[in-house]
């Protein structure tokens, strides 16, 4: 191989800042402005490797393929991620009295339960009380009754069950009712951990055996949920898949990031988080036609086997490799990446890609402590992310307020999310980074205002609206909330974009675990707010949290055009 790539070198190159200039005047349009496109050669003069990368090709063959790579773990890791909202499908359940088959074997289901059951003041059966067992015969218990209660001894049935679901696989009725929210905490919890794991092996052993272990546990606990055989398991597996998810969010965002340049990076990032709302989508769709909870898992899981050939075709960051020291390996990354590009690599832009001073492989998670930019920077991230995390769950969460069905509740808003972030190119190329997430948190912060003033749910109104009113205006209210979720989407994927481009390459992944951390607490308080507190309180925090957020992230220099970070040095540098 090494022959291949030498072979890749071109050894009379020496004009290439005038190829570079002529390419840049070819490529861009003549919208962009003068003073933009003057910033762009700046910045890859400052940065060897847009410079290289450029060599390589911006976004040849070999980058296409390595951003398609993306797809289908995002798709993937969206369908584990929500799949909790269709597997808890509410059962009607009786106490299972199949002993009275045993004396009256012609019974139909109704004249067994009328039988063997008792019933409320309302006329309907009880669901978690039967009449204990007589050795009488069918006679006598049609003619005396039965009078002795007792909680059920034999299990329960679902007489008007259509589906299969966990409730009724394990039983989970009759005080053994698993709290969604409980659920979905342990979830997060996973999430907390994992993002903080994940992020600092990724950092020390590189992005592609952590994206290979993240795909594992997909495989593991993804598809392997299908196959659980009790309630615990299934919590078990759940809190080890959303450490995985996370894993893959960040490294896959920070491979991205580093083998492109420019708006093709941004626009990578993008796809990724379409595609995450295209995993929504397919994760509803299997939903609503499959009867059986373990099938949901089996047919939705079983497309992660071809992950598997992820350890033959994905490449390593050819930045990590040489803040670790590894320039060797960094220049076959890139050679490589230029056979398949059909480009040739001038050899004094090679020569280039040596060792600073000495090998930058110290990064420690206590520099973002230690060093008072990287910790002003990452402490205001992770005060916008728990922001935006808070108030995409709560308006998420209050839908549930309106009786809308799951499947709505899932599909509508996956659906807006990908005009939503496409939105975000045009955004990005026109307005940058920091104006782009000012936009769209402000978008946000005004329709959660709005919400303050319209009616709670369908409990029953709020402030002065008369009932009618409130019924009229529930449409309204859903609109209101769903384009919430549109603005948030957009928030979410330019924050992303933000925060991978501000933090370092030795600490990249690093960071994007710490302020997951944030966004992850976000998503647990909005979860106990809108299960403890009234209704008006959790969406007041949104519009002051998104104030606040907004003046936090006034701090943070824009991104757009400038040179990626590789050290703590040039992180301290640029930011001066």
């Amino acid at each position: 191989m090494a022959g291949e790539n030498n072979s890749k070198v071109d050894l009379g190159s020496q004009d290439v800042p005038r190829n570079f200039s002529q390419h840049e005047a070819s490529v861009h349009p003549h919208s962009w402005s003068l003073e933009m496109l003057l910033r762009r050669l700046g910045a890859k003069q400052d940065d060897k490797f847009a410079n290289i990368l450029d060599a390589v090709g911006e976004f040849g063959t070999f980058q296409r393929r390595l951003v398609a790579l993306t797809f289908f773990p995002n798709i993937l890791s969206a369908f584990f991620m929500f799949a909790d909202h269709f597997v808890f499908t509410a059962q009607k359940h009786y106490c299972n009295t199949s002993w009275i088959l045993a004396v009256g074997p012609n019974l139909s289901e109704a004249e067994q339960l009328n039988l063997t059951l008792p019933r409320q003041p309302n006329g309907s059966f009880r669901t978690c009380l039967m009449y204990l067992p007589v050795d009488w015969d069918l006679d006598s218990i049609i003619q005396f009754g039965l009078n002795h209660t007792e909680t059920c001894q034999d299990g329960w049935i679902y007489p008007d069950s259509k589906r299969r679901s966990l409730i009724n696989e394990f039983d989970l009725v009759c005080g053994e009712e698993p709290h969604k929210d409980v659920v979905q905490t342990i979830f997060m919890t996973g999430l907390l951990i994992g993002s903080l794991i994940f992020g600092i092996i990724s950092d020390k052993l590189g992005r592609y055996p952590t994206i290979l272990l993240s795909l594992l546990g997909l495989i593991i606990f993804g598809f392997g949920t299908a196959f659980v055989n009790s309630f615990h398991q299934y919590l078990f597996f759940r809190f080890s898949l959303s450490q995985a998810v996370v894993g893959y969010a960040i490294s896959s965002v920070s491979l991205a990031t580093e083998w492109l340049v420019g708006e093709h990076r941004a626009h990578a990032i993008i796809l990724e988080h379409c595609f995450f709302a295209v995993g929504i989508m397919f994760l509803t769709g299997l939903a609503y036609s499959l009867p059986h909870w373990r099938l949901l898992f089996l047919v939705g899981g079983a497309p992660v086997f071809p992950l598997i050939s992820y350890i033959w075709i994905l490449p390593e960051s050819p930045r990590w490799l040489m803040m670790k020291g590894k320039v060797k390996e960094a220049k076959q990354a890139l050679c490589y990446a230029a056979s398949v590009n059909k480009k040739i690599i001038p050899l004094n832009l090679l020569d280039e890609l040596q060792l600073p001073g000495k090998k930058v492989n110290t990064a420690s998670v206590l520099d973002f402590y230690n060093n008072r930019h990287l910790c002003k920077m990452t402490l205001v991230m992770g005060c916008v992310w728990f922001t935006i995390s808070y108030c995409y769950f709560t308006l998420s969460l209050k839908m549930r307020d309106f009786d809308v069905s799951i499947h709505f509740r899932q599909l509508f808003p996956s659906i807006l999310e990908v005009p939503a972030r496409l939105c975000c190119i045009l955004l990005l190329e026109r307005i940058g980074r920091k104006w782009s997430l000012a936009v769209t948190v402000i978008q946000a912060a005004i329709l959660c205002c709005l919400l303050l003033f319209l009616p709670a749910g369908i409990e029953g109104p709020r402030l002065r609206w008369p009932c009618c009113l409130a019924v009229e205006l529930k449409s309204i209210v859903i609109s209101v909330i769903v384009l919430g979720e549109f603005s948030l989407a957009a928030a979410v994927t330019v924050f992303f974009i933000y925060t991978a481009e501000l933090l370092p390459t030795v600490h990249r992944t690093t960071g994007l675990g710490l302020v997951s951390l944030a966004s992850v607490a976000g998503a647990i308080l909005s979860l106990t707010l809108i299960t403890q507190t009234p209704s008006l309180l959790p969406i007041f925090l949104c519009c002051i949290s998104a104030i606040l957020a907004l003046s936090f992230s006034s701090l943070l220099p824009e991104t757009r055009d400038q040179p990626l970070s590789d050290s703590l040095e040039h992180l301290t540098s640029w930011i001066r």
